[in-house]
């Protein structure tokens, strides 16, 4: 079985990408902008730049989610409100907007996200990525205390499709924020 604690391991890896008729310049400012992610994501109904400069690299921000009971039911994790800090590691404008989530201790994780632009003929192919690594501090919480070995590798499958249905779904609310001005 898997060792999810072990460095280079890779827990979760999705993707999706879709066109848009937009330049990349207005896709990434769109993007960077995580305070209105409410538009288009899952589960971020937002938040707030805690520290550095918005947008920049170094800087960090607080996000407000929410999760419902429904996604993979079984699984203990967390539902309802809950906050994360990220920093931003990558900011390229018209490029590549990328995070990585801090742990308890403002450390940062293997937990990282990007949106990734790409210039096209009329528009952009933006694409977004979600890459985790060893497991977060919550993930390794439950998977030491919650699940057998079989549960660890039930809710890695299931929550790796979970994943790639929201960075779809992501994408697909992007394409419609971008495209209505």
């Amino acid at each position: 079985m898997t060792d999810y604690t072990r460095e280079g391991v890779t827990t979760f890896d999705v993707r999706a990408e879709t066109f848009v008729a937009v330049p990349p310049d207005k896709v990434y400012d769109t993007v960077s902008d995580l305070a209105r992610s409410a538009e288009w994501s899952v589960e971020c109904r937002g938040g707030t730049w805690v520290r550095g400069v918005p947008r920049e690299v170094g800087s960090v921000f607080r996000g407000d989610n929410e999760r419902s009971a429904e996604p993979v039911a079984w699984a203990p994790v967390v539902r309802g409100s809950w906050r994360t800090e990220a920093e931003v590691v990558e900011a390229v404008p018209g490029k590549v907007f990328r995070w990585v989530v801090l742990d308890s201790a403002r450390n940062r994780q293997e937990s990282t996200w990007s949106f990734e632009i790409e210039a096209v003929a009329g528009g952009s192919l933006l694409t977004h990525h979600y890459r985790l690594g060893r497991l977060t501090e919550g993930l390794a919480k439950i998977f030491s205390a919650g699940l057998d070995e079989g549960g660890r590798e039930r809710f890695v499958r299931e929550w790796n499709a979970k994943l790639a249905a929201d960075v779809r779904a992501t994408v697909e609310h992007l394409k419609y924020v971008l495209e209505k001005g």
